[in-house]
């Protein structure tokens, strides 16, 4: 299949799959004509680095997937490297979430204080009126 079918099939742009190739991602076999051809293996690719991307991975962090696909395998975590990868994204997970979790508590902290001084509504001066007197 040629790269507007590539694009269509896989719910993506041509100019993502050209970036993908530049990043040797996506392998691009040329035929005689010079057009880019590709194969259902390449849909695969691009699946998995999609994926991949829609639950936070950087395109380098794809790389290990890509490269266990295509060697041959038939997931793209069955290689050491892509669990090495899932094992670091869950740390920045942990670690996001112990922040949200200090953040959530001091704003916690500082809400139920604010609570407790039983804040009334508040009354900001406006600007003066205009004067609209003529001369």
């Amino acid at each position: 299949m040629r790269i507007g079918e590539l694009a269509q099939r896989a719910g993506t742009t041509t100019r993502a799959l050209r970036f993908y190739e530049a990043q040797g991602l996506l392998p691009a076999r040329r035929a005689a004509n010079g057009y880019r051809e590709y194969g259902e293996e390449d849909l695969r690719l691009i699946s998995e680095i999609r994926t991949l991307q829609a639950v936070g991975f950087s395109l380098d962090d794809t790389r290990p997937f890509v490269d266990c696909l295509r060697a041959g395998h038939e997931t793209g975590d069955s290689c050491a490297d892509s669990i090495e990868v899932y094992e670091r994204k869950l740390d920045e997970v942990d670690a996001c979430i112990e922040r949200l979790t200090e953040v959530r508590a001091h704003l916690l902290g500082k809400l139920a204080g604010a609570l407790e001084r039983e804040p009334g509504p508040c009354t900001v001066p406006g600007p003066a009126a205009p004067d609209t007197k003529e001369s």
